[in-house]
């Protein structure tokens, strides 16, 4: 009987897939199911303040990538849905190309190899923040949850949330619009600034 009710149990888990808890072992996380959320320039708060090490154990910050757009995806090795996008998340960094810094965020991985060997594998352009313990995610509170993996966060010129994915990649093109559409912000000219092409 018991046996009975796990296969039934287990088939309810595998029905209700992105919403359900998944990974190995005590690394649990929830899949989107890739809804896209833009903020309005108005509505978006600090800067985010994230600096680590990369999976080479060099510093990275954040902070040094102001000016333009950077594309936060959330990942990691052991993620089945993560190595699914990877195609599509490199195609997408590899066609926006200088108009936006990529920095992943690499969560619950207890060691950089499984994470050096996904880069080898996907042959990822981007550098990535190493968080083991996930904390580096407590940036992101408000805009994502801490076990919401994969997951997309484009920040502004200016290190703001801008937009969000929760969830998998719906396509490479959904991410290429939104950075271009957060670049095209930091390119238009201000109130008034057409006004004053001639001399009257």
């Amino acid at each position: 009987m018991r046996t009975a009710l796990a296969a039934v149990l287990g088939c309810l888990l595998l029905l209700t897939g992105c919403s359900s808890l998944e990974g190995t072992g005590d690394k649990g996380f929830v899949t989107g199911d890739g809804t896209v959320r833009v903020v309005e320039a108005v509505d978006r708060g600090d800067p985010v303040d994230l600096r680590g090490e990369d999976l080479d154990g060099n510093p990275i910050d954040l902070a040094d990538y102001r000016g333009k757009p950077v594309v936060v995806p959330v990942w990691g090795s052991w993620c089945g849905p993560c190595r699914a996008e990877a195609p599509d998340v490199v195609a997408a960094a590899e066609e926006i190309g200088d108009g936006a810094q990529f920095v992943g965020l690499n969560l619950r991985d207890q060691s950089t190899t499984s994470s050096q060997a996904f880069v080898r594998r996907f042959d990822v352009p981007y550098p990535s923040v190493f968080s083991p313990d996930g904390k580096a995610m407590l940036q992101f509170r408000g805009t994502i949850g801490p076990n919401s993996i994969p997951s997309f966060v484009v920040l502004d010129a200016e290190g703001r949330v801008a937009a969000s994915i929760l969830g998998p990649l719906p396509s490479t093109q959904t991410l290429v619009d939104l950075v271009s559409d957060v670049s095209a912000e930091s390119a238009s000219p201000g109130p008034g600034a057409g006004e004053q092409t001639t001399d009257g």
